[in-house]
């Protein structure tokens, strides 16, 4: 059994991970015969939006407390990750990415990633295991590696953010995956582009696919 691990920053799309992207990747795993464990660093959240209004809120909440709420409690503190115990790493979306992960959202290519995020993906990679990363996660990966080639979808600025810090962008569409066979990243747009829940499903299933069958060729 292929064993995952999956990095969320929090619960919701405006300050945390992705909800639906974090459930249709840990579905996606699934449904094609692997395992998942889900981390989240124990560190504040950049800061909290209530999601009706779309207005900051005066409180503070922790990201892993927060990413509980979507592993259903099953979740460990980042820093106790061991890349031996995983065969691939992946970092759903959303806005919590670019603000608790790193700081993109705030100082753009100048970003800060938080050390541990940083720690875990360099160890992957290091060992040459796959890594995914879909909607704004990406950016992650082209600022702490050198030479990736990722996509995004199709958003200009962000493009251009991955361009200067040394990345090569793609451009793609729905259900689309950039696979960059010298790194072993995979990523894929979701709700980077104006998309339902079923083109973002289709996204996670055929990147979690690919990432499968990467693993199972090096077995």
């Amino acid at each position: 059994m292929n064993k995952f691990a999956v990095i969320l920053a929090g619960s919701g799309v405006y300050d945390g991970a992705e909800i639906h992207e974090a459930v249709l990747t840990l579905l996606s795993i699934d449904q094609q015969g692997g395992a998942y464990q889900v981390f989240a660093p124990n560190i504040d959240q950049h800061h909290v939006i209530n999601h009706l209004t779309g207005e900051e809120m005066p409180e503070t909440r922790n990201v892993l407390v927060e990413s509980a709420r979507i592993a259903r409690g099953n979740i460990k503190d980042l820093k106790d990750f061991v890349a031996g115990d995983f065969d691939a790493l992946l970092l759903p979306g959303g806005f919590g990415v670019a603000k608790n992960l790193c700081n993109f959202a705030i100082k753009g290519v100048e970003c800060d990633v938080d050390p541990e995020v940083e720690k875990v993906i360099k160890a992957m990679h290091k060992a040459g295991k796959p890594i995914g990363a879909m909607c704004i996660s990406p950016v992650i990966v082209s600022k702490i590696l050198d030479n990736v080639e990722v996509t995004i979808g199709q958003d200009q600025q962000t493009i251009d953010g991955v361009r200067q810090m040394g990345g090569t962008h793609i451009d793609t569409t729905h259900g689309e995956v950039v696979e960059d066979t010298k790194n072993n990243i995979f990523t894929t747009p979701c709700y980077m582009l104006d998309a339902s829940i079923g083109q973002v499903y289709s996204g996670t299933t055929k990147l979690v696919s690919l990432m499968t069958s990467f693993i199972t060729s090096q077995k």
